[in-house]
């Protein structure tokens, strides 16, 4: 794990190397390289994944399995192990949940103003809303931006996946209601209450929540306990990043055989050029406004918070449009997409923002 790139403000990008004398030009291509030696382990862990489903050396079978481990064993345990080991004051910092919960409420908004027509109804509109305001926070993003900028990120990263789960996620599922045969108002109170229990049920807010008591107590787990969470830990990001290229590929092959709703791409692109642009611009936009309004947010949770936005769409989103009867295979081209068009795109990020 690298010590983390410098991070400035935006109007000062650059990062000071010895090769600042030969020039510019010569900088910027070293940092480029910089960012990219960062990243792309990430990314090329996502495509050995989606290979090793394609050419059925991961059987499908296998897929649930992996997806399992990660989400409730080994993604938990590196959730506890940041939380335990960031300052409670970063973790419970209204500043970066009330910038980032209302930049998921403009995405939401527009998502679903933007696509609701034809025949994409509520439900489909709703968790396109979701899969275009949800970033892979915890599969991708934690580990990658811990890598970039050093371990003092994953205390804002913390506090979104809280927001996205408990808030963004819940009103999109209430969303996804209306327009049913029952009535709208019991419609979306019942949706709201099972996404609250699909929250609860979810071992990730739990893990976090008992690493921010760790560490406002400033308690230390006996080494026997200790050990086996920090090896589960230490396996959480790389068996993450190949089950999102598995879950992607597994996608792809059940659409082409049939199995899956054909999807025009006027459906997909715009979903995913809003998730990987206009969303992490509308974090810039307002945690810039705020700062300049004296809302005491930090720069580096601003940067933080902008990456973020820049990953692709959260690969569990998925998971719920299929269990609540949306159009999975439309939902599953927009991760894809995005997942594969970041590699560039957070790249740009990266630049733009450290």
């Amino acid at each position: 794990m690298t010590s983390g790139l410098q991070v400035k403000p935006t109007t000062e990008r650059c990062i000071d190397r010895p090769l600042s004398r030969i020039g510019s030009d010569s900088l910027d291509n070293a940092q480029v390289l910089q960012i990219l030696t960062v990243t792309f382990p990430f990314f090329a862990l996502v495509l050995c994944g989606y290979l090793a489903a394609r050419r059925g050396m991961l059987p499908m079978l296998a897929i649930p399995g992996l997806n399992a481990f990660v989400l409730f064993f080994a993604l938990p345990c590196m959730l506890y192990r940041f939380g335990a080991g960031t300052p409670i004051g970063q973790l419970l910092d209204p500043s970066v949940a009330l910038t980032y919960a209302l930049c998921a409420l403009g995405m939401v908004g527009l998502v679903v103003a933007v696509t609701r027509h034809g025949r994409i109804g509520w439900n489909d509109a709703a968790f396109g809303a979701l899969v275009g305001a949800f970033p892979n926070t915890g599969f991708m993003g934690v580990p990658l931006l811990v890598a970039l900028l050093g371990p003092k990120a994953a205390g804002p990263a913390i506090v979104t996946i809280l927001v996205d789960m408990v808030m963004t996620t819940s009103l999109c599922i209430a969303i996804s209601r209306i327009g049913s045969h029952v009535p709208a108002d019991a419609t979306a109170g019942q949706a709201v209450k099972n996404a609250l229990k699909a929250v609860a049920a979810n071992p990730m807010p739990w893990s976090i929540l008992l690493g921010a008591l760790v560490s406002g107590l400033q308690w230390q787990l006996p080494q026997p306990l200790g050990q086996p969470i920090g090896l589960l830990a230490d396996s959480a990001s790389p068996v993450a990043l190949f089950t999102i290229g598995a879950v992607l590929a597994r996608s792809q092959m059940l659409a082409q055989a049939g199995q899956a709703h054909a999807v025009h791409w006027s459906e997909v692109l715009p979903v995913a050029a809003i998730k990987l642009v206009l969303h992490p611009g509308l974090v810039l936009l307002l945690g810039s406004a705020a700062i300049r309004l004296g809302v005491p947010l930090d720069r580096f949770a601003l940067t933080v918070l902008v990456l973020l936005a820049a990953l692709p769409s959260a690969s569990n989103v998925s998971l719920l449009a299929e269990r609540f009867g949306a159009d999975n295979g439309r939902i599953a081209r927009i991760i894809l997409v995005s997942t594969a068009a970041a590699f560039f795109t957070f790249a740009a990020a990266v630049r733009w923002m450290v």
